[in-house]
């Protein structure tokens, strides 16, 4: 053996060995450079963000070991200027650590703490003469938000968004609670699946609704409500959704990837943006028990603080309206004619009167002295301005005028008869859809309602909207909703928005934006009915974005009644009490007709008393799709309610009390179904008992299939206490 090769061989294998150290040292540190890892304050949670091959941003989220989120792509696709998908490095990288609490104008509590670590990741594009964005990650107890920057920069001013990329890769086939991808509506029932059964589900889901705009490709709606087979609850959606389009979710069924699909213009394209901007925070709310989804003030903290300065017109409102009547066997119209060809400039006190006008001085007078008798703060009043004789399905852009009313309404009559007795009139804007008309009119429509003492107004969007082509969750009607609701605070005017694109808690930023529908609410229950499990869903989808007008109180349940047909709503009697405590809204109206409340004045009391803005609230036991059960204090007071729902089947629910102070009872007036009730037998079949209870009671309350609980409880003298039993 040569003793020199030997020698040369040792000293490559030497050198090979360095450089293969030296390379490994280099990748570590290449890891290390693009890899940032965050853990939520309680160190439950883990995010990781990371440059995958071709400078790729990436993402995995794990919850208490377990993994969430798998590796998820980020970007955006744009049109007009190079795409922020690729190429990127990272510039720099800053965490902060924020834990301060605020006070919600009107709220589910006083006050709301915000605890969350950010991760601020500054990529730049080389190729791109160093073009950079920033993905900002807030990481709080209960999930995750995450949202994109563009600062103002040279190389970046205006650009046009085709499609954002943000992806969801889901770790399994979990059980989730839809409803179709749609442009144009959220007023869907919901669908509880598998996600790989969504495929062969999708066509039965996607029931008529007015003016849809079903999503061609495999999508369903946010917030998207789930729960994997190891027991984890799962809730996707956006917060702060402001200049631009509302996000749905694609969906690979075999994968279980779920990436963002916004919605487009009239023209294809998704957003336009302008730097310095950013887009709406996209929310993963996580738990193994479904009480914290229910609790997360998440999406409410991403949100902006309100700039108004002066918010003591912001009030809660109760009422009842003119508004049920027109659901319910023909009772009333909302047209005061019977011609069907109508013209703003038209004399309408030519018109053949239809003899069915349900807006007339005579029945709002008498709900006003209704509301009056009963303490409701306000009257809504839908059909008394001209042109509801053409309003539906024409396309029509002139449909309202909004300051007009039909000869048998007079409008400074009965607002002074209102006033006399305590009770605002609530104004009434269905638009018809048609955004622009309702644009131009906008400052003499406020003027009109402040002129004539109107505080707060509903609006509505049923149609196709105009400007045609555009899509009620599009970027140009999302930016038409906040200039309403800005334009509304000018004037000191509280809002109420139906069929406007779902809520992702902008009450926080414009808090005279009180409530929303934006789902399938209790109108429905007349159109084809609701499934008992309805109202156990929308805690943990609709609502987790805001308020909602659900519109319940609905006593007389077989609307055959009315003498026609065979329809009716699908839940117990008890079960609409419980809705105004399992169903959060500062703005709660009676909805029934107000002589099936004098049918049922004992039951009614509950609705009389019931708060309507609270100091706390206490999730004591829920199953999305199957049950609900909440407590709430109300603001200010000694006083609590709670509310109890339940799906098809009977049930029990466990009410506690361990919120009361301790060492002092309190009277508590339970509303509970009859023994023999359901909610398609003996639906108003119902006991009230009052017992005592303190903080060491348990209450174990039967429930009827789509039946429910609420409870009412109080301080009392030794007087009201006398008699009473124990729980």
């Amino acid at each position: 053996m040569n003793l020199s090769h030997v020698v040369a061989g040792a000293a490559a294998n030497n050198w090979l060995m360095r450089r293969f150290v030296l390379i490994l040292f280099i990748c570590t540190i290449s890891t290390l450079v693009h890899a940032q890892v965050i853990t939520s304050p309680d160190k439950n949670f883990t995010l990781k963000f990371e440059l995958l091959e071709n400078g790729v941003p990436a993402y995995e989220l794990t919850y208490k070991k377990k993994p969430v989120i798998r590796q998820s792509r980020l970007g955006l696709e744009t049109k007009d200027v190079p795409s922020f998908l690729t190429g990127f490095t990272v510039a720099d990288t800053k965490q902060a650590t924020v834990n301060d609490s605020w006070e919600p104008i009107m709220g589910e509590q006083k006050t709301i703490r915000n605890h969350y670590n950010e991760l601020l990741v500054t990529l730049k594009q080389p190729e791109q003469k160093d073009r950079f964005i920033q993905i900002r990650f807030r990481l709080f107890n209960d999930g995750l938000g995450f949202r994109y920057e563009f600062p103002k920069q040279p190389e970046l001013k205006y650009f046009i968004i085709k499609e954002e990329q943000t992806e969801f890769n889901l770790t399994g086939d979990h059980k989730i609670f839809w409803i179709p991808g749609d442009y144009d509506t959220n007023e869907y029932a919901y669908t509880t699946s598998k996600i790989s059964e969504i495929p062969s589900l999708m066509q039965k889901a996607t029931i008529d609704v007015h003016a849809q705009f079903p999503i061609k490709t495999l999508a369903v709606q946010t917030p998207s409500m789930m729960k994997s087979s190891d027991g984890l609850y799962i809730n996707i959606h956006e917060a702060a959704l402001i200049n631009y389009p509302a996000m749905q979710l694609n969906l690979d069924p075999k994968t279980y990837r779920l990436s963002a699909h916004l919605t487009p213009d009239a023209v294809g394209n998704k957003g336009y943006l302008q730097t310095d901007a950013h887009t709406p925070w996209r929310t993963i709310i996580v738990s193994d028990k479904a009480t914290d989804i229910l609790a997360s003030r998440l999406i409410l903290n991403l949100n902006e603080p309100t700039a108004y300065k002066d918010v003591s017109w912001i009030k809660p409102v109760k009422y009842i309206g003119v508004w049920w009547e027109y659901f319910v066997a023909g009772k009333s119209t909302w047209a005061y004619g019977k011609e069907t060809n109508v013209k703003l400039s038209d004399d309408f006190t030519k018109l053949t009167p239809n003899g069915t006008h349900g807006a007339n001085n005579a029945n709002v007078k008498k709900h006003i002295d209704f509301a009056a008798e009963h303490g409701f703060d306000a009257v809504l009043v839908e059909g008394w301005n001209i042109g509801w004789e053409d309003w539906f399905g024409n396309w029509k852009e002139n449909v309202f005028d909004f300051v007009t009313p039909y000869p048998d309404f007079n409008v400074k009559e009965l607002n002074a008869y209102a006033a006399s007795k305590g009770v605002k009139i609530m104004m009434h804007h269905e638009t018809s859809a048609s955004a622009t008309n309702y644009e131009r009119r906008l400052p003499e429509a406020f003027q009109f309602m402040k002129d004539n003492g109107y505080n707060a107004v509903k609006t509505g969007y049923v149609g196709k909207p105009i400007p045609r082509g555009e899509h009620h969750d599009g970027q140009w009607m999302v930016n038409h909703y906040i200039h309403v609701a800005e334009t509304a605070a000018d004037y000191k005017i509280m809002v109420n928005s139906h069929e406007a694109v779902r809520p992702t808690g902008v009450h926080r930023t414009y808090p005279n934006w009180i409530a929303q529908e934006s789902a399938r609410g209790t109108e429905f229950e007349a159109m084809g009915g609701l499934a008992p499990d309805h109202t156990t869903i929308l805690p943990f989808t609709r609502l987790m974005g805001g308020p909602m007008d659900y519109t319940p109180g609905i006593f007389q349940t077989d609307l055959s009644y009315y003498g026609t047909g065979n329809q009716r709503v699908n839940t117990t009697l008890v079960k609409q009490l419980a809705y105004y405590v399992t169903m959060y809204s500062p703005l709660q109206m009676a909805a029934d007709l107000p002589e099936n409340y004098t049918r049922f004045p004992d039951a009614f009391q509950f609705i009389k008393d019931v708060a309507l803005d609270w100091d706390d609230t206490y999730v004591q036991e829920a199953e999305p799709g199957d049950y609900v059960t909440i407590a709430r204090k109300a603001k200010g007071k000694n006083e609590w309610y709670v509310g109890g729902v339940t799906d098809e089947n009977a049930r029990t629910a466990t009410v506690r009390f361990d919120y009361l102070p301790k060492g002092k009872s309190y009277i508590a007036t339970i509303y509970a179904d009859a023994k023999d009730a359901s909610w398609n037998k003996n639906p108003q079949k119902y006991t009230i008992r009052k017992v005592l209870v303190n903080s060491k009671s348990v209450l174990k309350q039967p429930l009827a299939p789509g039946g429910g609980v609420a409870v009412s409880i109080k301080e009392g003298n030794k007087q009201d206490t006398k008699g009473l039993k124990k729980l």
